[in-house]
Parts: C-alpha cells; structure tokens; sequence
C-alpha cells in the first residue's frame, strides 16, 4: 500500500497496512517512519476500548520517529477499525495479533523492537514479551496485570452478575449506554497468570504509573515490580489518574517511555 500524506503534526511517512494473525482475520495498522532506513522500531499497545490512534501513541511516534526509531501501532480484535465485534474479544486472539506485528515488522527489516503497552495493551504486552526474540525493551503504562480483578473492582458485584447474565459490561469510557461483551471473555482472563510471565521477562523493563490511579490497584503494580526479574525501573508521577490528563503528566509520561525506548534500542547493536 502506498505512502499516505500523514496530518502537519507528523512531518514523516505513515504507511496505513493491513496484517493478518494466525487465526487469519485482518488488522488495521500504521507504519510510521523516519527519512532513513532503520532497523530499530517500538510497536505501540493501545488500552481497553481504545484505538491505535490515541493521544499516547501519536505523542510517542511524534517523539521517537525524529530519533531515528519507527513505530507500529495497530487496533485490537474488535476496537478502532477492526471488523470484528468488540463482543467476541478474546486475549488468545489479542495475542495473535501482537505475535504477527512483531513478525511483519521483521519481515520488513525491523529487527530491533521496543513494545509500549497501556492498560490492557500492558497486559498483553507481559504476556507477549517472554516469547519475542527481538524485543531489547519494555514500556509499561499503567499496565493491568490480573485483568478479573481489575473488572471486579470497578464494576462491583451487581454489574458482575449483570455481565453473566445478559453479556453487556459498563462502559467504562463514560457512556451511559452498555458495551456488549461475551461473558466467556472474563472466564477466559481467568485462566491466564500475567504473574507468571512477568518472572521470565529478560529486556530492561520501565513502568509508569499515576499515584492516583482509579483503575489499576496499586497492590499489582507492586506485586509487577518485586515479580520482575530483569532491570527494570517505576515512574510513578503524583497527582495522575488512569488518563494522565494533566498536561505535565501527559508531557512526564510520554517523555519516560520515549527515552526509554532511545536508550535502549540505540544501544541494542
């Protein structure tokens, strides 16, 4: 597919693509990269009912791209432009996906990769790392690591049984209306250990949390950091929720995971 003419805030080629998972449904994705050849790329995991085309991965790509390093961002099964409906969202599918980017990306040449992953994109970003041979580094924004706890949390116990029962969650995103989701989903959550995968991470592994976080409980973003075995380094930036909507702790975010991704990944060989 050729080259389309990226918006004026991203002064670099941007090359929309479809790829397709194992299970062989298509996935929407932009290939931003530099003037130069590079082999050096950081693929970028948007959160639960999101898209590829959030404010977190374009300030990333605006911030990496001009360093030389390209970035992959892409929508999961059933968000953004996928075709598939949002209500059969499986982690297995999820992860397929993230295998194929890792594999378009060598397939053209970028053989030295970053991941970024928020949220839900965090989860499957843990999930993922142990397997990928050129991952050099992990980014991990207010990543979810036991994703049924999370949802117990926050939906509480009524929503829960509401969830079994007629297979539609609370939208989270602030809408009234609910979001249809198999309730198979949560069970299928249940038999994963984001844990367990965490102690075979080996690349240098930076996390970003905000001390006022009202979706991920703090406990697993202890239990993330003492489970890790590789070097690895907390930001956690006062004041900020889920969203870092302040603009200074949007700015310390963004400007953490990108220099994480530099330092490592132009020091990968």
């Amino acid at each position: 597919m050729n080259p389309i003419s990226p918006p004026e805030e991203y002064p670099r080629l941007e090359t929309p693509l479809n790829f397709l998972s194992s299970s062989g449904f298509s996935t929407p994705a932009i290939l931003a990269e530099p003037d130069t050849p590079t082999n050096l790329g950081v693929i970028l995991c948007h959160g639960f009912l999101s898209d590829k085309q959030n404010r977190t991965n374009r300030r990333l790509t605006e911030l990496l791209v001009p360093q030389g390093i390209a970035t992959f961002r892409f929508d999961w099964y059933g968000m953004g432009e996928t075709q598939e409906h949002f209500s059969k969202l499986s982690l297995k599918l999820c992860e397929e996906q993230l295998d194929a980017a890792f594999q378009v990306l060598q397939e053209r040449g970028i053989t030295q990769l970053g991941l970024v992953g928020s949220s839900f994109g965090g989860l499957l970003a843990i999930l993922s790392a142990p397997r990928q041979d050129s991952l050099q580094a992990l980014g991990l924004k207010c990543p979810v690591v036991d994703f049924p706890e999370a949802l117990r949390l926050e939906f509480g116990h009524e929503a829960m049984g509401r969830w079994k029962s007629t297979n539609h969650i609370p939208n989270i995103g602030g809408q009234s209306s609910p979001v249809p989701l198999h309730y198979d989903f949560y069970e299928e959550c249940l038999a994963y250990d984001a844990y367990a995968a965490l102690s075979h991470i080996h690349v240098p592994t930076l996390v970003i949390h905000g001390d006022q976080d009202e979706l991920i409980p703090r406990p697993q973003i202890d239990r993330l950091m003492t489970t890790l075995n590789t070097t690895k380094q907390m930001k956690l930036i006062k004041g900020a929720g889920h969203q870092f909507d302040q603009p200074e702790e949007f700015r310390l975010m963004t400007s953490y995971l990108s220099q994480w991704m530099i330092q490592h990944l132009k020091n990968s060989g």
